[in-house]
């Protein structure tokens, strides 16, 4: 799908989307659960989907109502001997640990760029806990056989936190007296977020530092109701959108929330944009933006939108950790600088260290998502102070976290031309 998006200013409120760090969260956890969990505000995008449909071929039961989600469960009872994470990166690193609870051996498989990330720490970890576990040649398919044995455990952390993620749910389901321990953790706040969220139903977990992780005796998760707060990685592009191109107010965001993205509005204060947050509310208001310097080793989702903000303060932005990018949908470095280039804007890599030299002005053309939804939206972002329109090829990648985004962007004011078809909305 092509999708077309014209220079201007916006103005308007929105409410963001729900969290899918959060609902891929939530439906593990009630996965795990024994009885009826409700979840509310629920995400739907292809990866809270996958999530979804992994749950029920681990033995849940899925009942879809209109603003709301039931899912039913005992454990981990498998029906049948495969599951499908699509083309979610949590998805498959949070629910392999959890699938291997289970005796039942499982093929776990995915698509699109899923099929290319490395996957041998699993090989490298999961024998230690009990399970057998082989690759293909450190790609997917997986083939697992557990059940997984809680055993105190030391993991390296340094190239996904959303295994910890899944060891951690896991775990929670089986351990007593033992302690996960962790070098080199990237990505700490989406740990507090998994951590928050394990609470939430039940279990609790005593970390210290985010290097050790201990469970004392023996826990369940309990069936609960949980409300899917807004997400932060796909506000970040409508606050940008409003400190470069106008105003914008995005409801139903929790500033005091777990997630890693909320550094936006560090990224944002740095760069000079006029900023109200409130509890559940954040407006932000166009002004004289200036370069800024920014560690997103914590939060490297946030390298799309930052270089959309960077693209447009006056001098040259630096931006820390771009060896966090390799393994994302695309490698998001590499990309960033080859479909900005085509828009004018010039990106240097060194090393872990980028640099966006901004203030020359963006060009219009034509880009491509790579199939990878953030750049699709980062692309958006900088059409909106573009010299002319901006096409972006393989538009409908928006579809895996961001369904929403495009009419999003057409509620505050921004120009949408999609398969011939315009549409503003005010």
């Amino acid at each position: 799908m092509q999708v077309t998006i014209l220079p201007g200013s916006i103005n308007g409120t929105v409410t963001a989307n729900p969290s899918k760090s959060a609902m891929q969260r939530a439906v593990a956890a009630a996965l795990l659960s024994n009885g009826k969990s409700i979840i509310r505000n629920p995400g739907l995008s292809n990866d809270c989907l996958a999530a979804l449909d992994v749950a029920s071929k681990l033995g849940a039961t899925i009942n879809r109502q209109q603003d709301y989600i039931e899912i039913t469960s005992n454990g981990i009872h498998p029906v049948g001997n495969e599951i499908n994470c699509g083309e979610s990166g949590l998805g498959i690193r949070m629910f392999t640990p959890i699938a291997s609870l289970s005796a039942h051996p499982i093929t776990i498989n995915g698509h699109g760029s899923l099929t290319t990330r490395p996957m041998n720490f699993f090989e490298e970890v999961l024998p230690q806990v009990g399970v057998k576990i082989s690759t293909l040649d450190g790609k997917l398919p997986l083939h697992i056989q557990g059940p997984l044995q809680a055993k105190h455990i030391t993991i390296d952390g340094s190239l996904s936190s959303q295994f910890l993620t899944g060891l951690l749910m896991a775990f929670g389901a089986v351990a007593a007296d033992v302690t996960i321990t962790v070098k080199d953790l990237k990505s700490k706040p989406y740990i507090a977020l998994t951590l928050q969220l394990m609470e939430q139903f039940g279990v609790k977990v005593s970390e210290e530092n985010f290097e050790r992780f201990s469970f004392g005796k023996r826990q369940a998760y309990k069936a609960g109701e949980y409300t899917v707060e807004g997400d932060w990685s796909g506000a970040a592009f409508l606050l940008v959108a409003a400190a470069v191109a106008g105003k914008a107010e995005v409801h139903h965001l929790n500033t005091q929330s777990a997630q890693s993205d909320k550094a936006i509005l560090e990224a944002l204060e740095k760069a000079g944009a006029g900023l109200m947050p409130g509890v559940f509310t954040v407006n932000v208001e166009k002004q004289q933006l200036k370069a800024f310097d920014f560690d997103a080793t914590d939060c490297p989702d946030l390298f799309p939108p930052l270089v959309a903000l960077a693209a447009n303060c006056e001098g040259t932005t630096k931006i820390l950790g771009v060896s966090r990018l390799a393994h994302k949908e695309s490698d998001r470095g590499k990309t960033l600088q080859e479909e900005f280039g085509k828009l004018g804007i010039r990106i240097e890599l060194h090393g872990d260290e980028m640099l966006v030299h901004g203030g020359t002005g963006i060009k219009g053309g034509t880009v491509s998502s790579h199939n990878d939804h953030r750049i699709a939206m980062a692309c958006a972002v900088a059409a909106l102070t573009a010299g002319g329109p901006v096409v972006i090829e393989d538009a409908e990648a928006i579809n895996k976290s961001y369904p929403e985004f495009y009419e999003h962007l057409q509620k505050l004011g921004g120009v949408v031309k999609q398969e011939g078809a315009t549409s503003q909305v005010h």
